[in-house]
């Protein structure tokens, strides 16, 4: 599903406007309109029930108005707290503003700070909130009286419904803008927005409803877009039929360069990683000292020993047997638990500049990388990058604190950049591609704040490479299903507690259940509920 930051969604609005003659007063009554059916639905209020309406100067205080007159037609009290001057009101809202005058609502004015001290009974009677405080434009702090009416409604303890956007949030990165309504029902219209998405802003919307406020098709197509909320249409065709004649050889061969003294289990998983996502074969090239131990480890995957500095690190003369085992390869997945040796650093390097296969580069493979990115020159246009914000700063020099800030621009700027698949790992993974697009991921949960889920991801998205999947396949498929383990996992064990290799016997299931079009989960809420419209 296409995802908008506030001004395509405003290139939308204005086109329909101004292109093809529909009023704005007709957007807004839709707006307002379906706002109000959806309050209805979740919050199901009795007859005479009070609700206070909160809107701002501007067109999402208009949303606000509509929201209003609706609500007072199905019977209810609504109560509308004009956070301005009246007098400053204009345009399609204060057209609304004058209709919701003429009905029976009590409607107040506040129009400073100082004033919203006296509205302190009026506050207190209101029995559900709607937020039509701030909208989507919304790119500076909050300030003054619309900072304390948020502060108000988060400490009321009473249902909210956030009108477009929870106000405080900013729509493009999920920002909160200083302070921000946590809200338990946001309606938005369009498309959603790339702030309902991400953390911070995500955790403040609660349910996410969209609404069809009438914009046409053709006018949405005349506006370019490169964000997604990943779907399994994303994807799935990549897992195609299994042909009766299947056999292993036809599912790829991965090959995965894993391991340490010390972190035998990062190279494990990985390898099962990848045979879970369906590669037909898996070898693992590990430090010699420790093949032993991988090998009663792994039952189902083949297990290579590579030269080694005497210590359990790959040495850098491992370099001619690893280029001899490229040889019948369909991908390489090369990191997790390969340490920062000076030797395993030199032969990294050289791997990732030389390798001819598409990869997956996580963990040690990109701290080794980290600070000499001209290695992947030669081969961004086959490389999976997997950084956890942690490895994604020492890639870009940043603090992990500024890209957890803004994880949007950072993915931006990195993959305009670099040219390569971007899988940057967190709450709401983002998954960039070297065309520019950016897509985000709705599956997954505390489950995965776990050593170890890493090392299953990386595997996973080498595995569906191994097998055929294109790498943009591949990386965006990855994370989503990886998320759905978890997912499916909590609703039966809880959110902590739960293993890395439990996610690996949920996610035949999972493939299954997206290769036929059957849903046997309850999709987590975020997820069910981008998808409902009006």
């Amino acid at each position: 599903m296409r995802l908008v930051k506030a001004s395509e969604m405003q290139d939308m609005d204005r086109k329909t406007i101004q292109d093809l003659g529909l009023p704005g007063m007709v957007l807004m009554e839709n707006a307002g309109r379906g706002s109000a059916r959806f309050f209805l639905e979740q919050f199901s209020p009795s007859v005479g029930q009070k609700v206070l309406v909160l809107c701002g100067s501007g067109n999402n205080g208009g949303d606000g108005y509509v929201v209003a007159r609706y609500l007072h037609e199905a019977g209810l009290k609504p109560r509308v707290l004009v956070l301005t001057s009246l007098d400053r009101v204009s345009g399609d809202a204060r057209t609304n503003l004058e209709i919701a005058q003429s009905l029976d609502m009590e409607i107040r004015e506040v129009p400073s700070l100082e004033k919203w001290g006296s509205q302190v009974a009026f506050l207190r009677n209101g029995g559900l909130v709607v937020d039509a405080i701030l909208g989507t434009g919304l790119n500076t702090p909050v300030r003054g009286l619309y900072e304390k009416a948020i502060e108000w409604v988060n400490a009321a303890g009473k249902p909210v419904m956030s009108i477009d956007i929870p106000s405080g949030v900013n729509a493009d990165s999920g920002e909160i803008m200083g302070a921000a309504v946590k809200a338990d029902l946001t309606v938005t219209f369009g498309f959603p927005k790339l702030g309902h998405c991400v953390f911070p802003g995500a955790e403040r919307v609660g349910r996410l409803v969209r609404i069809d406020i009438g914009i046409p098709d053709a006018i949405v197509q005349s506006v370019p877009g490169r964000f997604t909320l990943t779907e399994p249409d994303d994807f799935k065709a990549g897992f195609g039929h299994e042909k009766g004649d299947t056999h292993k050889g036809s599912r790829g061969h991965l090959l995965v360069l894993a391991g340490s003294s010390g972190k035998t289990g990062a190279a494990a998983l990985t390898a099962l990683g990848g045979l879970r996502g369906g590669a037909g074969l898996v070898t693992l090239g590990i430090p010699e000292s420790l093949n032993a131990i991988v090998e009663v480890k792994l039952t189902e995957a083949m297990t290579v020993p590579l030269p080694e500095t005497g210590t359990g690190h790959l040495s850098q003369v491992a370099w001619e047997k690893v280029e001899a085992l490229f040889e019948g390869k369909t991908a390489l997945a090369i990191g997790p638990g390969l340490s920062m040796h000076p030797e395993t650093v030199k032969l990294v390097r050289k791997i990732v500049s030389e390798c001819p296969l598409p990869m997956v580069i996580d963990a040690d493979g990109l701290n080794a990388i980290g600070g000499r990115m001209q290695v992947l020159e030669q081969a961004a246009h086959r490389t999976v990058l997997t950084p956890h914000p942690g490895e994604m700063a020492r890639l870009t020099g940043l603090q992990a604190a500024e890209i957890q800030q803004n994880r949007i621009r950072v993915a931006d700027e990195f993959i305009g950049t670099h040219k390569c698949f971007l899988v940057l790992k967190g709450a709401r993974t983002l998954v960039g591609t070297p065309a520019g697009g950016l897509y985000v991921n709705p599956t997954g949960n505390p489950v995965l704040a776990a050593g170890g889920t890493g090392d299953v991801l990386t595997g996973l998205i080498a595995g569906f490479l191994a097998r055929g999947f294109s790498l943009k396949d591949a990386a965006i498929a990855g994370p989503y299903v990886h998320g759905l383990a978890a997912d499916l996992l909590s609703q039966c064990m809880g959110l902590s507690g739960v293993l890395a290799g439990e996610l690996l016997t949920v996610i035949p299931e999972i493939i299954d259940t997206l290769r036929h079009e059957k849903w046997p989960l309850e999709k987590p809420p975020l997820h069910r509920d981008f998808y409902q419209t009006l």
